[in-house]
């Protein structure tokens, strides 16, 4: 049951009858676990005894926990997850390398679906009791909390103690609830279906960002490899804050919210201001639960950066175990701890340097842009060959007189990119004309044209759409 579906809306629209109709907290948490295990069986039901496996144990090894609060058993609970996420996740990736060089075949091996989400929400909650966390679910809702349908699949990844009271305290969902529900739904789709799908299929098929990774490594000219490093991060962020936006606004109409996982992360000055716009809720995870008790084994700039490119790492390595997503988490790790050197010597290196403020900051935009774009050819590229053959383009003087896409091609990577910034731009023209009483007005009057629009380009769309990119992570 997809997001982008008609069966989900009519799934939606029944269970907010149901939730709206019964009454009590006790009821409604009964419904919403009843109906997200339902969801999650329409995509892995093989693996719905897994999920349901993990999350008694990981409630049960909370309350050992509590009562044993000492590093042995928090980490053998961390193991056990890890564990059980690795014997699914990265054995099956590995068997593919050994028989890939052996020219075997492997068949009939699925990855449970949203493991790598379900498995960090339960690490984050044995932390967090480590930690000191006093409230204790029952096992309802930790159930709940492990399977909740919005954030199962692809996140984003929320922990208990943000969860736990809207829980406890589900009530009938207000007229506001309903309204930005959604219309956060409607976004998202939108961006999924017309924005992130047209990229990746083209404007006519097979002229897109798809076609373009997967022509032979030989044909690429150095524009080439440019637009599809911007085409990708685009797609890539179209996509993923999509879906973020139906999960987000499902959940909403609930009357249960959702932490953010997306804010305008194309605007970032600095790659470390990037990752606290970009997939936000995984970054926070990496930097509470993994950078931030690594940075504490040690002292200077020096052990920082190491914790610093190892979470990283690890931040490409949760997305798969490919050489690929090793590489660009170092590559972003280097870059990370690059910008902090850069950072801690700017007065000794550039102690001349005075630049206007608006050409500091809009130098220092063009090198994120560029850089964040460069990591993206790593992490979509078909092989670690492929992602350096990329790379030797770009590098090549002669590579830029030669271009192979079509000219649709270049215009549609264009029109999103500059789209993009210009609805930036209107947007926050629109937020602070609101606060006039005649242009508010105004706006006001143009909202249900604006939404009229949206839902029907998705209308249109719809007829031919792909999953989510990040389902499969």
């Amino acid at each position: 049951m997809r997001f982008n579906s008609l069966s989900y809306f009519a799934f939606l629209a029944f269970l907010l009858v149901l939730v709206t109709l019964w009454n009590g907290p006790r009821s409604r948490r009964m419904a919403l676990l009843a109906a997200s295990y339902l969801f999650y069986a329409t995509w892995s039901s093989p693996f719905l005894l897994l999920l349901l496996t993990s999350s008694v144990f990981n409630h049960g090894w909370g309350r050992i926990l509590r009562r044993h609060p000492t590093a042995p058993v928090l980490w053998a609970g961390i193991l056990a997850n890890v564990g059980f996420l690795a014997s699914f996740k990265y054995t099956h990736a590995f068997a593919h390398l050994l028989l890939a060089e052996t020219q075997g075949e492997l068949t009939g091996v699925l990855i449970p679906i949203g493991i790598s989400f379900y498995t960090f929400q339960a690490i984050s909650y044995l932390i967090d009791v480590y930690r000191g966390y006093e409230e204790q679910p029952n096992l309802v809702e930790f159930l709940l909390y492990m399977a909740f349908w919005p954030y199962i699949l692809s996140g984003p990844i929320c922990r208990l103690p943000e969860m736990l009271p809207q829980f406890r305290e589900l009530s009938r969902p207000s007229r506001e609830d309903l309204l930005i529900g959604v219309r956060r739904i409607f976004s998202g789709l939108f961006m999924k279906i017309v924005l992130a799908d047209t990229l990746a299929q083209g404007i006519r098929a097979g002229e897109g960002v798809t076609a373009g990774f997967d022509q032979a490594s030989t044909g690429w000219g150095a524009v080439d490899v440019w637009f599809l490093a911007f085409g990708f991060g685009f797609q890539m962020f179209f996509d993923f804050a999509g879906y973020s936006h139906v999960a987000i606004g499902s959940a909403r109409l609930f009357g249960i919210r959702l932490r953010e996982n997306f804010n305008d992360p194309y605007l970032s000055r600095t790659p470390s201001e990037f990752w606290t716009r970009w997939h936000m809720s995984l970054s926070s995870w990496i930097r509470d639960y993994l950078f931030f008790p690594l940075a504490f084994l040690g002292s200077g700039l020096s052990w920082r950066s190491c914790a610093l490119i190892i979470s990283m790492i690890a931040f490409g390595v949760w997305h798969g175990a490919g050489a690929t997503f090793f590489v660009w988490g170092l590559y972003q790790g280097l870059l990370l701890t690059a910008h902090r050197l850069l950072q801690s010597h700017e007065r000794r290196w550039f102690p001349y340097l005075h630049l206007p403020s608006w050409l500091k900051d809009s130098l220092s935009w063009s090198l994120t842009f560029l850089f964040i774009s460069l990591g993206w050819l790593l992490f979509r590229s078909n092989s670690l060959s492929q992602a350096l053959a990329m790379f030797r383009t770009l590098l090549s003087p002669q590579a830029y007189t030669i271009t192979t896409m079509e000219f649709d091609f270049y215009l549609l990577v264009s029109l999103a990119v500059v789209g993009y910034f210009a609805y930036i731009a209107t947007r926050n023209l629109l937020n602070h004309l609101q606060s006039q009483p005649l242009a508010g007005k105004l706006v006001w009057l143009l909202s249900p044209v604006y939404w009229a629009t949206v839902i029907l380009w998705v209308l249109i769309w719809s007829e031919e759409t792909s999953p989510f990119v990040y389902v499969q992570f």
